[in-house]
């Protein structure tokens, strides 16, 4: 079995309720019929419930699972069917409504309701108690568009304001006037290099996504081994985040984008650059860029890396611990003979392995072929591998919906609220300093709603919204 790439840090926001019946594998029917008894949790909204809600780590049970564990379907033989375990789960869940799992002194559904987790002790639903004293600066627990304003030209713009400035802010009186003040100063300084410059703040964004690695650079600061350049993967984030471009363009753009001068720092796109070797009928952003042919394709014959990183980065579902999954009939297939029908990897495989069919004519490193689509990729590239190899087929499967090749795989991906959820957590995470708390879970999901909805993917648009939280505005 191939290794799974390594986990980030998005473990509370998406995933699967694992199987409590049987000690190694999955049960993906699990999270549906979590939320159908549950279907306000703010782990329901647009997401499903982590493992983390039943396990310390798979097979590991935490209080919750354990407690859970005894009323599902109790006579039955083990391991319990998907359709045993889906239809025992709802009654095992109301069975243990009332407990307290983890002893914190909140009740089980209680807990699922705020948002905390119920097997974990440091979990605790929001007290509705906020700090203590006074403070003479600043509205204690309360929006104070002062504490904004300084906050905002920090993150945004790099700098502290002067007493000058923080002077005339105060003169101007009425919440409402200091509000849009704010965002007049907001969009200002979203046109800074300190946001938008190479190695600005919207890079830091970027950096799990594309994963630079300096010694196989190529172009500017080019390393020992100079394979591809991911300054235009940059170059192609930073245009789908700034402005009133589409985020969504980061996974569907056939173009490249080129950045240029500093102080201001533009970007500017283009139908093609020297750099980039896919025809522009097969582009999908940078899912199929020359950097990430390069480091997530490699010399593979079946890219599962890639697709996982994709589906990790941009989708925030990391499959190496079992988030996202949304098992095919009938796979894994194991075209290319890696042992994937294993037990204790067909739970991941039957939803990687068709995420990863798409991939199938993208080639990574192989001299002049090398970053670029070839129709019988595998046929040429891999003619003494197992003959099922050739069988891999370009269509594929993402969050359950079927794909004929990778643009679409994209377009499925962009319009998901997987990703909505995932860009918005991005900038949640830099500017408020860490992922949605249960209690700020109602103002997350109206910014990531009204993202999608209100705002036509636009990130600038999205960010007025996130500082008018009082997750971000009250000191």
């Amino acid at each position: 079995m191939p290794p799974l790439p390594e986990p980030p840090r998005r473990w509370w926001l998406l995933g699967l309720l694992l199987g409590l019946a049987t000690p190694a594998l999955a049960k993906p029917t699990g999270p549906a019929a979590f939320c159908a008894e549950y279907p306000t949790a703010p782990a329901c909204q647009g997401t499903q419930p982590a493992c983390t809600y039943c396990h310390v780590a798979p097979p590991q049970r935490n209080a919750y699972g354990a407690a859970l564990e005894p009323h599902l379907a109790p006579g039955k033989p083990r391991p319990l069917s998907d359709e045993d375990f889906a239809a025992a789960l709802p009654a095992a869940l109301r069975a243990i409504a009332t407990a307290d799992a983890d002893g914190d002194g909140a009740p089980n559904q209680f807990e699922v309701e705020q948002g905390s987790l119920p097997g974990d002790a440091t979990s605790v639903p929001p007290s509705g108690v906020c700090g203590g004293g006074e403070n003479p600066q600043f509205k204690v627990c309360q929006y104070d568009p002062r504490f904004v304003y300084r906050r905002m030209l920090s993150d945004f713009c790099g700098t502290s304001p002067t007493y000058v400035q923080v002077a005339t802010f105060v003169e101007l009186g009425n919440p409402d006037t200091q509000r849009a003040f704010i965002d007049q100063e907001l969009d200002r300084c979203l046109q800074s290099d300190f946001w938008r410059g190479k190695h600005g703040q919207l890079w830091k964004v970027a950096h799990p996504k594309i994963r630079p690695i300096g010694s196989i650079k190529s172009g500017e600061d080019a390393g020992q081994i100079p394979l591809a350049d991911y300054d235009d993967d940059y170059a192609l984030f930073t245009w789908s985040q700034t402005d009133d471009h589409d985020a969504r363009d980061v996974l569907t753009a056939t173009f490249h984008v080129k950045r240029a001068g500093t102080n201001p720092t533009t970007y500017t796109s283009t139908p093609s650059l020297p750099s980039q070797t896919v025809d522009a009928a097969h582009r999908a952003g940078n899912m199929t860029s020359a950097w990430t042919l390069t480091s997530f394709v490699m010399f593979t014959a079946l890219p599962r890396n890639a697709a996982s990183q994709m589906y990790r980065a941009y989708l925030g579902l990391d499959i190496a611990k079992q988030e996202g999954l949304h098992s095919v009939a009938s796979e894994p297939r194991d075209y290319d003979a890696k042992g994937v029908q294993a037990p204790q990897c067909a739970a991941c495989h039957a939803t990687l392995d068709p995420l990863s069919y798409p991939y199938r004519n993208y080639n990574g490193i192989s001299g002049v072929l090398s970053n670029r689509y070839l129709p019988n990729r595998l046929e040429l590239l891999f003619p003494n591998d197992v003959a099922t190899l050739k069988n891999t087929p370009e269509k594929g499967v993402i969050l359950g919906q079927p794909v004929n090749n990778l643009l679409e795989w994209a377009r499925v991906a962009a319009n998901s609220d997987a990703f909505a959820i995932s860009t918005v957590t991005d900038y949640w995470k830099l500017l408020v300093g860490h992922a949605p708390l249960p209690e700020e879970n109602e103002e997350f999901v109206r910014t990531w709603q009204a993202f999608r909805s209100t705002h036509g993917y636009r990130v600038q648009k999205m960010l007025h919204d996130l500082i008018r939280t009082e997750a971000y505005g009250a000191p």
